[in-house]
C-alpha cells in the first residue's frame, strides 16, 4: 500500500521530529462548531450540500449562517473564490455576510461562483474592526496557501465520513449481533477501503469491536477518487518523499493514513499565518443535508488572537463520477431475493457520503420494456440493497423506481439484466451491470450420475440443474409418511443446487424434495427414490512396484480393509463416479508387492465393517513410470547483481536462476526418449513439460537425463513456491509427484541505514519489499518486523541490528531463515 502522506507534500521534512502527541491531537476533530447551511442551485435544479460533490461556474450558493437566537458573539461570513496557487483572486470574489444581520438569519444569502473561479473556502471571523479588509489581504497575499488548505481539507472530510461510516457501523453490529461482527466488518472494510486487522478476530468475541476501532484515524487506506475529487497537488519528488515517509516510525510504520496526513497539512499550514489579531482554525465539513456540521480541533478564541475557522467547500472543477465496479462480474442473483444484495466496491464515497442519490436498478424486461427499482448503498453488507421506502405504483414501462409485484416478474424472462444508475450531485451516472434470475416454477433435473445416488443407511449428494437455483430459499426432503429428513443445499453454480440428504435411518423408496423460491407462494415438487443398495465388489487394480490401488464397487463405505499375497491394505479416499463408488487402498510400502509379476492373476480378500470376508479377482497392471532425482545445481544469472539476501536454504530456487538437475530411470530400466518430465507448482496451477524433443532434455547414457529449466521462462513471473515434479509415460501414463526445489523471488534491496541510537528502528530501501515476510535482528526472530500485505512502498521501517546483521524471510517460503548482508549506513 502507497500511502501520501500529505504532510510532506508542504515540504516540512523538520516534521521528522514532530512529537506524537502532535499527531493525536490535530487528528481529534471532535469539537462541534456552528451551523452554517448551504444549498447549491444549477439549471434551475436546488440540491443539498451534502448531495454536491463539485461546484461549477454559474452555480448559486445558498448560504444561511444558522446560529442560535442566544447567539452574543457577532460572526462575520465571509465567502471566497480562489483561482489557483499563483494567480490572486480579485477583491469582487469576496462576499461580507453579517450573521447577526435579520434578513440574513431569516433568508440567507445568495452567492453565484464567478468564472474562473477553481476553489471556495468560507470563512467565519468575530466582527471586528478591519476584518474583512485584514483577511481578504492576507488571502490575495498567499493564494497558493489557501488553496492547499482547501484540497486538504476537502481530502480529510471524505476521508472522515468513511473512517466514521466504518466506526458507527462496527459499534451498531457489536451491540446488536456480535456474532456476525467478523462477516460484516470484513464487507465494511471492502465497501469503504478501510485497513481491517484479522488478528482482532483472534480475540474473544467481547474484545473484537474494540480491537477493530483502535487507532482509528490510522484506518483509512489511499483511495483514488478522493483522491481526485480533492485535487492533489503533489508530484514528482515530494509525492516520492511522501510514500518513503509512510513507511517510519514516526509516521505509523508503514500504514500512516492519508487522512491523518490532509490533517496534519492543513494544521501545521493554519498555524503558519498566526498574528497577534487573528488565528486560523481549519474547521472540517461532514455535511448530512444542507447542514455543514462542522468540527473542530481547537476551541475558538475570541480575544486577541480571535480564531478564524476555515471551512472548504467542494472545488470548483468537472464532475469526476464514481468508478463502481461488481465484485464478481460473472456472477448471477435472484431478482426476487427479498435479502438481494448486489456486491460492488471501487467507490468507497459511495457508500460513506451523500453525493450519490437517487440510486435505483434498472432492469429490462423482454421487448424491450424495463422498470426501475430503488436500491441503496449499504457498507455494512458490502453492495446495493433494496430500498423499501413507499414509491408511487406505476406501469412498468415508466421510470419511477419503485418495488416490483408478481405481475412485474411475470413479464421478466427467467434471465435478465440489471444496471445500477443514479446521480453524482447534478450528474447522472451508470454503474455496474448485473446478471439476474428471476424464479419460476420450473422442472429440477437430476444430473445423470447421481440417478441411483440415493443409499439409505448413509449421507448422499445430489445435484440438479435448474434455471431457479439461484432462486433457491428453502429445501425440504419429505419420507412417503411425511416425516421431514435432513437436508442441507448449496449453489454451486448459477444454474446447478447440490442437495445433501442424510438417509442413515431412512427406509428405501420414494421420497419428495419440496423446493421453495423466493417470491413464489408454492413449492415445486420434485420425485426421488432411495435404494438399499448391498455392498458389491467389481474390481481391485494395481500396478506392479506400487504400494495404493482402486477398489471399485458399491457400498464400498462398508470396506474395513483388503489383503493380497499377505500385504495389507487400508482404506483411503472414497469418490463417486458413474454410478459407482471407487475406494483408494494403501499399504505400507511397495517392498512386499515386488514379487508381483504383471498379469498375474490373484484374488483378493476384502474385510468388511460387519466381519463378512468377500472374495475378489485381482490383476495386477504393469508398471507406471519411475525416477530417481540424482543431483540438482542451482546457476545465478552472472548478468544480475547478487542479491545481498543469502539464501541459507540449497533447495531454494531464485527466481532469476537456472535449474539443472539429472534424473534415473528405475522405470522402465532405460529412459525412453519420448517419455516427459512435468514440473508444477504444489496446486498444480502452473506447470511446464520438459522432453527430449524440445531440448529442455539431454540424454547422459540410456538410463539418465539433465534437465534445465529457467523459472521465468518455463513457469512464469508469478510462479512461487514448492516445485515438484513426475514422469508422464508415451501413453499418458502418469508416474508419483516428487519434490524438487522451493522457487523465491526476491526483493530488490538498495541500503539499510539506522540512526545512531539502538532504540530507533532502521530504514530498509528497495523494491518489490511486498516479497519480504518480516525482517528480525536474531535468526530465531524474536525481535522482527512483518510485512503488511499488499505493501507497495519503497522503503520499509525494520529493527535495529545489534551488529552488522540482519535476517529476513521470503514471504515464498516462510519457514527458511536467510542472513541479509547490507552494510548499515548512518540516517541521512
Amino acid at each position: 500500500m502507497v500511502f501520501r502522506c500529505i504532510v510532506v507534500r508542504l515540504g516540512l521534512l523538520f516534521s521528522l521530529l514532530l512529537p506524537t502527541r502532535v499527531y493525536a491531537d490535530a487528528a481529534a476533530f471532535d469539537l462541534p462548531g456552528p451551523r452554517v447551511e448551504v444549498r447549491v442551485t444549477r439549471g434551475g435544479k436546488e440540491l443539498p450540500i451534502a448531495q454536491v460533490p463539485n461546484l461549477q461556474e454559474g452555480d448559486q450558493l445558498w448560504v444561511h449562517p444558522a446560529f442560535p437566537d442566544t447567539q452574543s458573539a457577532h460572526y462575520l461570513l465571509i465567502v471566497s473564490f480562489l483561482r489557483g496557487t499563483t494567480n490572486p483572486p480579485p477583491e469582487n470574489w469576496f462576499t461580507k455576510i453579517e450573521a447577526w444581520n435579520k434578513r440574513v438569519r431569516d433568508e440567507g444569502a445568495m452567492v453565484t461562483v464567478p468564472k474562473g473561479a477553481q476553489q471556495v473556502l468560507i470563512f467565519l471571523a468575530p466582527e471586528s474592526g478591519g476584518d474583512f479588509s485584514t483577511l481578504r489581504s492576507n488571502v490575495r497575499g498567499k493564494p497558493g496557501a489557501f488553496v492547499r488548505a482547501s484540497q486538504d481539507l476537502n481530502r480529510a472530510a471524505l476521508d472522515r465520513s468513511r473512517l466514521d461510516a466504518y466506526l458507527n457501523a462496527v459499534r451498531n453490529v457489536s451491540e446488536s449481533d456480535p456474532d456476525q461482527l467478523k462477516d460484516e466488518t470484513t464487507l465494511l472494510a471492502r465497501s469503504l477501503n478501510i485497513r481491517l486487522d484479522d488478528d482482532c478476530f483472534k480475540k474473544p468475541i467481547d474484545e473484537q469491536a474494540a480491537c477493530l476501532t483502535q487507532h482509528g484515524d490510522q484506518l483509512v487506506l489511499d483511495d483514488a477518487h478522493s483522491q481526485s475529487m480533492a485535487a492533489e497537488l503533489a508530484n514528482g519528488p515530494t509525492a516520492d518523499i511522501a510514500g518513503q515517509m509512510s513507511t517510519t516510525p514516526w509516521a505509523g510504520a508503514g500504514y500512516y493514513s492519508p487522512y491523518v496526513g490532509a490533517v496534519l497539512d492543513v494544521v501545521k499550514l493554519m498555524s503558519s499565518f498566526r498574528n497577534p489579531e487573528y488565528q486560523y482554525i481549519p474547521a472540517l465539513a461532514l455535511p448530512k443535508n444542507d447542514q455543514l456540521n462542522l468540527q473542530l480541533n481547537a476551541p475558538p478564541s475570541f480575544e486577541k488572537p480571535k480564531s478564524v475557522l476555515v471551512v472548504a467547500l467542494p472545488a470548483v472543477e468537472t464532475v469526476k463520477l464514481p468508478p463502481l465496479r461488481a465484485v464478481d462480474s460473472k456472477g448471477e442473483y435472484c431478482l426476487q431475493n427479498s435479502s438481494l444484495v448486489l456486491p460492488a466496491d471501487g467507490a468507497p464515497l459511495v457508500f460513506s457520503t451523500a453525493l450519490a442519490h437517487d440510486l435505483l436498478l434498472r432492469v429490462w424486461a423482454e421487448a424491450g420494456t424495463w422498470m426501475d427499482i430503488p436500491i441503496r448503498a449499504d457498507a455494512a453488507r458490502g453492495g446495493f440493497v433494496i430500498d423499501t421506502t413507499p414509491r408511487r405504483s406505476t406501469d412498468i414501462d415508466s421510470p419511477s423506481p419503485r418495488i416490483p409485484t408478481l405481475a412485474d416478474f411475470a413479464k421478466f424472462g427467467p434471465q435478465v439484466s440489471g444496471t445500477v444508475r443514479g446521480q453524482w450531485g447534478f450528474e447522472s451516472f451508470e454503474g455496474p451491470r448485473f446478471s439476474l434470475r428471476t424464479s419460476r416454477p420450473g422442472s429440477w433435473t437430476l444430473v445423470s450420475a447421481d440417478q441411483s445416488a440415493l443409499v439409505v443407511g448413509r449421507d448422499d449428494t445430489l445435484h440438479f440443474t435448474s434455471d431457479s437455483a439461484v432462486c433457491v430459499d428453502k429445501v425440504t426432503v419429505l419420507d412417503p409418511q411425511g416425516t421431514k429428513l435432513k437436508a442441507t443445499y448449496k449453489v454451486t453454480k448459477p444454474s446447478e443446487l447440490q442437495v445433501d440428504v442424510s438417509l442413515k435411518d431412512a427406509k428405501p423408496g420414494p421420497l419428495t424434495m419440496q423446493v421453495k423460491q423466493f417470491g413464489l407462494a408454492m413449492p415445486d415438487d420434485v420425485a426421488l427414490h432411495s435404494y438399499a443398495e448391498a455392498g458389491h465388489l467389481d474390481s481391485f487394480t494395481i500396478s506392479a512396484g506400487d504400494h495404493s490401488g482402486v477398489l471399485k464397487g458399491t457400498r464400498l463405505d462398508e470396506v474395513a480393509s483388503l489383503e493380497i499375497e499377505g500385504v495389507h491394505f487400508s482404506p483411503g479416499k472414497l469418490t463417486r463416479a458413474d454410478n459407482q463408488d471407487e475406494l483408494q487402498m494403501n499399504a505400507p510400502d511397495s517392498s512386499a508387492l515386488s514379487g508381483l509379476l504383471t498379469d498375474t492373476k490373484l484374488t483378493s480378500q476384502v474385510t468388511l465393517n460387519d466381519g463378512r470376508i468377500l472374495e475378489l479377482a485381482t490383476a495386477v497392471q504393469p508398471p507406471r513410470p519411475k525416477v530417481v532425482l540424482i543431483s540438482k545445481t542451482i546457476q545465478s544469472d552472472a548478468a544480475t547483481k547478487p542479491s545481498p539476501i543469502h539464501l541459507e536454504d540449497a533447495d531454494e530456487l531464485p527466481q532469476n536462476a537456472e535449474l539443472s538437475f539429472s534424473l534415473r530411470s528405475q522405470v522402465p530400466a532405460s529412459f525412453p526418449r519420448d517419455e516427459m518430465i512435468e514440473v508444477a507448482t504444489a496446486d498444480d496451477s502452473i506447470h511446464t513439460m520438459l522432453s527430449v524433443g524440445d531440448g529442455t532434455l539431454m540424454m547422459q547414457d540410456a538410463q539418465t537425463v539433465m534437465a534445465v529449466i529457467d523459472p521465468v521462462k518455463s513457469l512464469g513471473e508469478s510462479a512461487f513456491g514448492p516445485l515438484h515434479f513426475r514422469p508422464i509415460a508415451a501413453d499418458g501414463e502418469k508416474g508419483d509427484w516428487q519434490p524438487l526445489v522451493t522457487l523465491v523471488r526476491l526483493p530488490k534491496l538498495q541500503e539499510l541505514r539506522c540512526p545512531e541510537s539502538p532504540d530507533k528502528q532502521c530504514t530498509l530501501s528497495g523494491s518489490s519489499l511486498y516479497l519480504l515476510d518480516s525482517v528480525a535482528t536474531d535468526p530465531q526472530f524474536q525481535q522482527s518486523t512483518p510485512v503488511p500485505d499488499g505493501f507497495a512502498g519503497s522503503a520499509l521501517a525494520v529493527p535495529h541490528p545489534s551488529g552488522q546483521e540482519l535476517y529476513v524471510k521470503l514471504r515464498d517460503d516462510r519457514s527458511a531463515v536467510n542472513k541479509l548482508d547490507l552494510p548499515v549506513l548512518p540516517e541521512q
